[in-house]
């Protein structure tokens, strides 16, 4: 497997943020992202990860990794990361990007399936976004896992008061796509050789 779809960690927050400042505007914070991995009761941050062959780090740096609350040994590069937010029945996509580098691969796809999964395994009704309506690409990828237009929200966006699709998945008594969407999920994950760590852990963290 060159591919590792797993929660995000504390020490994956400055390689997230250095994704999310290239690619919007503006970026979460920090502090949001710290929070969102070890205070929320209620999010799924996800990591897509690439896996190297170099060498584990040398203790000290093992020791500063834990300290720092990053905890396991991650020795590969942070590709791209995504954010789910799983509240009563509702499960919400807060945020989905991919590497400039590494656009192109089908690994936001990875990600947007990783986070479905989740949500189906989490036994939400439905999963919701929001994507700028200038975002065509987006647009077509999530309706090719047939999420809906149900509204446009006006100025949602503050940077340029851009309108926003507010586009969501029914999963509730859904079986029809259920089967679909996990045979679909597995495909993905044998074609770009991920090992999923996220959509099978048992525990939040």
């Amino acid at each position: 497997m060159k591919l590792t779809l797993r929660y995000m960690a504390l020490s994956d927050v400055p390689d997230v943020i250095a994704i999310d400042q290239v690619s919007f505007d503006p970026p979460w914070s920090a502090r949001s992202y710290a929070y969102e991995v070890n205070e929320s009761t209620y999010s799924h941050m996800v990591t897509l990860e690439q896996r190297t062959d170099e060498k584990p780090r040398p203790g000290w740096r093992r020791i500063v990794d834990n300290i720092s609350g990053g905890g396991d040994e991650h020795n590969g590069v942070i590709v791209g990361y995504g954010g789910l937010w799983h509240i009563m029945d509702e499960s919400h996509i807060s945020t989905i990007a991919t590497h400039p580098r590494y656009r192109g691969r089908g690994w936001g796809e990875v990600l947007l399936a990783g986070m479905i999964q989740r949500s189906i395994m989490l036994k939400a009704s439905y999963l919701v976004l929001e994507v700028r309506l200038s975002n065509i690409v987006a647009q077509k990828l999530y309706a090719k896992y047939e999420f809906e237009t149900v509204a446009v929200k006006k100025n949602y966006y503050h940077n340029n008061s851009e309108d926003a699709y507010d586009m969501r998945l029914n999963l509730e008594h859904n079986d029809r796509y259920i089967t679909w969407f996990e045979r679909r999920y597995q495909e993905l994950l044998e074609q770009h050789q991920v090992e999923d760590q996220y959509t099978t852990a048992r525990v939040r963290r």
